[in-house]
């Protein structure tokens, strides 16, 4: 039995996309300070071709870890690929790990050689003499103004090699590509065992979400190192032979201008991308842009989404999925009908069903937990890295693999995604969503964001505590939060603590990192 994926790995999705799709531009950069460039697939995969090389240079071969701390740039995607071409695992991580966590992270893979920024080589540097890891070495990329002697060049490196490229035999669609950390925002982050085969998939499974064709410009600004970029972006454009417009960074300012200008036609966009896009000044340009599909992965309110599709004459494809579940599982139909605030049916390639907690199907209109069908490996991830126990209660013998997360479907096969089960808080006996709070917060207009948390009660078990972060100049306060949930929700939902705050601390991905409020 053959499935889509076939044994297609990278090195041959590359060959493939070449033959298709050479001299179409792959990849558009756009970097710090009005920096732009271009790649054709041609010209790429020989840079891609020339880091493979060099890694293999210097000892990196199949199954060796390397860490990738790089940011937005065509130098993430050739170690990516390049490492992936010759078999060795790709080990992402962000920009703003702090050194305990890179340690963790050394110490728990056995990573034998890291690029980085140059800008962070020195910190790494000094984990690698003080604790006696990486034995094979540090390379850097970005030359910043006080370069690490510590670290080779990985520019240089790719300079002297060769842009020619012999594939291994040993390296197929099976080969594990990378480890992707979950976002830990609730809890400490696992390594997600992802396979070739699953890249490719992803890729063939974006292209169907988005009716993805060749002459479409696909423009992300989320972080490399994350599955919203890499599996939802990256991976469908390869497969599809489109142009990947690539920003180093975010920027609500520059994001319609950016799209603009790069003709984009499908969009990445989060909540709170969607928000700060909103809180800028209206001009008569908003909705002046060739977008016709804005991916999208996190909650609204109905009045914030009516309002952004108005204002920006785009449509939101809204739907579920996570990195263990490779693809987004739970999507808009890529044509016809759309049920807000529903996140979408099962996508291609995978069967999802609503479970109480013995593992009994739930009928339409009851809430459980969403439970994904897939293949581990392939439209699923393999597993979690040296964890079994976590794999055994995630992955299920059966093939369905268990979510955490709380929802429910309709009589017509459209699911209803209520909230992560992380984010339920036990008040008195009642569970209550924070989610719900937090929509309820961000229809305040004087509220640019807001995450609610449970704090211990002794009487109650927990109480809410509401985090507000107020427009900016915006004169705001906790008493006027308190009275508008009241007006809302019913009083045993009201946070009974609020704070008002100037940021919060995010992760990779933007998300609003609940496991540091307090």
């Amino acid at each position: 039995m053959v499935d889509i994926v076939g044994n297609m790995g990278i090195a041959a999705a590359w060959d493939a996309a070449v033959r298709f799709a050479g001299d179409r531009p792959f990849l558009v950069f756009l970097g710090p300070d009005g920096h732009r460039a271009e790649y054709s697939y041609r010209e790429f995969n020989l840079e891609i071709n020339r880091a493979a090389n060099a890694f293999r240079g210097i000892g990196v071969g199949q199954g060796t870890m390397v860490l990738l701390q790089v940011g937005n740039s065509p130098e993430f995607l050739t170690c990516l690929f390049g490492l992936a071409k010759i078999g060795a695992v790709c080990v992402p991580v962000g920009l703003q790990a702090s050194p305990a966590e890179l340690l963790a992270v050394y110490r728990r893979l056995g990573v034998t050689w890291a690029v980085v920024e140059e800008s962070a080589a020195a910190v790494h540097a000094r984990l690698r003499e003080t604790a006696a890891i990486l034995p094979g070495g540090l390379l850097s990329v970005h030359p910043s103004a006080e370069p690490c002697q510590a670290a080779r060049s990985f520019a240089g490196l790719c300079a002297s090699a060769s842009a020619d490229f012999a594939a291994a035999e040993a390296v197929s669609a099976d080969t594990l590509a990378e480890l992707l950390f979950t976002s830990g925002t609730t809890a400490e982050p696992k390594g997600v065992m992802v396979t070739q085969a699953n890249m490719v998939f992803s890729g063939y499974y974006g292209v169907w979400q988005t009716s993805l064709r060749s002459e479409d410009r696909f423009f992300t600004t989320m972080p490399a190192c994350h599955s919203n970029f890499q599996l939802a972006a990256l991976m469908p454009v390869l497969m599809a032979g489109a142009c990947l417009v690539l920003a180093h960074r975010y920027s609500a300012s520059r994001f319609w201008e950016q799209a603009r200008a790069e003709r984009a036609t499908v969009v990445q966009l989060i909540a709170m991308m969607v928000r700060t896009l909103l809180l800028g000044p209206e001009a008569e340009t908003d909705r002046d842009n060739l977008v016709r599909e804005a991916l999208y992965f996190m909650p609204l309110s109905d009045a914030e989404k009516q309002r952004f599709e108005s204002r920006f004459a785009v449509r939101l494809l809204n739907s579920y999925g996570s990195t263990e579940s490779i693809g987004w599982a739970v999507t808009d139909p890529p044509t016809g009908e759309r049920r807000w605030p529903s996140v979408g049916r099962a996508g291609l390639g995978y069967e999802v069903g609503i479970f109480d907690d013995s593992g009994n199907e739930l009928p339409p209109g009851e809430i459980g937990e969403f439970w994904i069908k897939g293949v581990p490996g392939r439209s699923l991830m393999l597993g979690y890295h040296n964890d079994p126990e976590a794999t055994a209660r995630t992955l299920r013998p059966d093939g369905w693999m268990r979510t955490n997360d709380q929802g429910y479907r309709d009589a017509d096969g459209w699911f209803y995604f209520t909230d992560r089960a992380a984010n339920l808080v036990k008040r008195a006996g009642e569970n209550i969503s924070t989610t719900e709070i937090e929509n309820v917060l961000a229809a305040h207009p004087l509220i640019a964001e807001a995450a609610v948390i449970g704090v211990p009660d002794p009487l109650r078990d927990q109480a809410l505590k509401a985090f507000v972060l107020p427009l900016p100049g915006a004169q705001l306060s906790a008493e006027a939060v308190t009275a508008h949930c009241a007006e809302s929700l019913a009083c045993y939902k009201v946070p009974q603590h609020i704070a008002l705050v100037s940021d919060f601390p995010r992760t990779e991905s933007m998300k609003i990192d609940k496991k540091l409020l307090s």
